[in-house]
This record gives C-alpha cells, structure tokens and sequence, in this order.
C-alpha cells in the first residue's frame, strides 16, 4: 500500500510486544518455558501478545517506539499502522487479540455472542476465534460444538441436571490441530491443551457449565445460562476440526472468516520465503511457533523472531522476506476484508 506521509510511514517497523502474563489457578508451566522466559514461572494460564484490550493494552518491546502502547500507535499512526478499511471500520480499537493458553485443569464450558448480540447487551464486539494446538498431554482434549441435537429448553435443563457434556463433541488432541470456533459455538479448553488463541478483540464470555466446582471460599462461579441460551448455535455440523495439508516452504491457509485470515508457514532451514502485502490493506501478525526466523521489510528494517514470540507488521510493508535459521513455523494472520 502506498501513503502520502513518507516520514510517519519510516517510522514503522516490524513490531515485537512485552507479553501479558496472567496468573490464573488453572495454569500450567509450559507458556515461559515455551516464550523461554527466565526465571520460568508456574501457574501462568495465560500469555496476551498482543492485545488492544482496555486495561489490558500491549506496549512496543522493540527499536525506537519501545514502551509506546498499541492504542497510542493506532491513535498516532492510523491506517498506515493497521490498514485504511480497519481504520474506517475499527478506530483506534486493534481487532486482533493473540494469546497463548495453557491449562492445568479442565476449563468452564462456554459461548461466545456474535456481532449483533454482543452490540445490542455489551456494545461489543463478538467473539469469533480459532485454536492452533502447540502442545498437548497424552490424553488430552477439548469439546467443540454439540454431538446431538438439543433444543434451547433441553439446554437449559442438561445444565441443570449435570449432563450437558454428553451433548457435546469431544475432541482428543495433538500438536498442529486446528479448530475455528465462530461466534456461538460451545467450546471448553480440557487439562493439558497449550493452545495459541486467535480472536476478534472482544472480552464477552458465557460460562455456561463449570462442573458444579467451588472457588476458594466454598461458592459456586457465577453461570450466565439464560444469557447463553440466546448465543448458543444449536445445529450440528458435519465437522468441527479443521483439515488441511502440509506444505513445507509455501504458505498453508487453515481459517478464513470474516473477521481474520490465518496461515501456516513450515519452513527448512535456510529457507527463504517471501510475502507481498502490496494488496491486503491490513496488518499482518506473526506467532513464531517454533525456530528462530529473521524477517527483513522492504524498508530495509531486520528482525528477527523466535519461538514463542509474536510480531506485527505495519500495514504499509509492502513485502518481507522470512529466512529460517533453522526450521521453524509461524502462524501469519491478518483482517479479512
């Protein structure tokens, strides 16, 4: 994409984010230990990479604008940071919220509204995500919609008499499984799942069943099952998990939504890949899964990016080129349009 202001547009470079770690009871060990992260923490459930969240906000880790926060970039630097169409659609909100979650225990089962829902009861956003499996116990799993039809009363009335997982598909887990989960689909994350987390900007959670446990002081977590029982997609589909082939040294696409465009990228060592975004009018993020990757913009601008790290890159990067200094593989995602 080309700008008008050539001295703002210089200013941009590809941008790394001091991770938000969040201590939660069902964390587990793995998110330092993957982020390489000294000394490694326990209990950390999970890490926001980057994150336009309010009290939640990301702050530059790298170059000249360390310490800026991503509200204060997008505020500064507009379309030319995002893209021109998630500027007019988006403001200064980022749409993008990247995580990695890593459970210890079996997470609440819940539902996320959509768009409409979610403006009308929050003025919010909805939450449409996806899940990349970085690793998992043997055994481990995670429920993604429902197994068998049920109406919105037998929902109601399987939440009450503690058999609502029976109505859900159960999902045993490994490394590089990938699952889109739209706005109203009933989900849970089981003990053992280290995901990353790709989602619209949007904190609105159902917490539909948290089988009947207690917190601390012998209550019971709040449910939200009428709120729920408007969000909840009840039809069964064919498929919850999505497929796809790999393809070493070429770019793989695993969702495509209205919301954001995730890709794959597995590169052998000494690789070089190079990606275009003359055309696509929106940042681009990349989540180094594993390996170490130098990424050089056609600004002239070399960074490089390592397992467990996330970066963006400004909308008005014309190309990169990714070199692999060993194998490595990436998650590229950006807004769909």
């Amino acid at each position: 994409m080309t700008y008008n202001n050539q001295e703002d547009s210089q200013l941009l470079y590809p941008l790394k984010f001091q991770p938000i770690l969040k201590s939660i009871i069902w964390g587990g060990s793995d998110i330092t230990k993957f982020k390489q992260i000294e000394p490694q923490q326990d209990g950390i459930g999970e890490s926001w990479e980057i994150s336009g969240v309010k009290n939640n906000l990301s702050v530059v880790a790298n170059g000249p604008l360390a310490g800026v926060t991503l509200e204060e970039l997008i505020s500064t630097h507009k379309e030319i940071l995002v893209g021109k169409g998630v500027y007019e659609k988006f403001g200064n909100t980022f749409p993008l919220l990247i995580k990695f979650i890593d459970a210890r225990d079996d997470l609440s089962i819940q539902v996320h509204p959509d768009d409409k829902l979610a403006k009308e009861r929050h003025n919010s956003f909805g939450k449409t995500e996806m899940w990349y499996v970085i690793k998992a116990t043997t055994g481990a799993f995670l429920y993604s919609g429902f197994e068998k039809q049920i109406t919105p009363e037998e929902y109601v009335e399987t939440v009450h008499n503690n058999t609502f997982t029976d109505t859900l598909k159960r999902f045993e887990v490994q490394e590089g499984d990938v699952f889109f989960l739209p706005a109203g689909r009933v989900h849970a994350i089981g003990a053992g799942c280290f995901i990353a987390e790709i989602q619209q900007t949007s904190d609105i959670t159902y917490r539909i069943y948290d089988y009947n446990r207690k917190d601390a002081g012998g209550n019971s977590r709040e449910l939200h099952t009428e709120l729920a029982k408007d969000a909840i997609d009840y039809n069964v589909y064919d498929s919850y998990k999505t497929t796809y082939e790999k393809n070493i040294n070429q770019p793989v696409k695993l969702v495509s939504c209205p919301y954001f465009t995730t890709n794959l990228l597995e590169m052998g060592k000494q690789k070089v890949i190079t990606r275009s975004y003359v055309d696509l009018d929106s940042f681009v993020i990349y989540i180094c899964m594993e390996g170490k990757c130098t990424i050089k913009d056609d600004k002239g601008n070399i960074v490089t990016i390592k397992q467990g790290e996330s970066m963006l890159i400004p909308a008005d990067t014309g190309t990169i080129s990714i070199t692999s200094d060993d194998s490595s593989k990436l998650l590229e995602t950006y807004v769909t349009h």
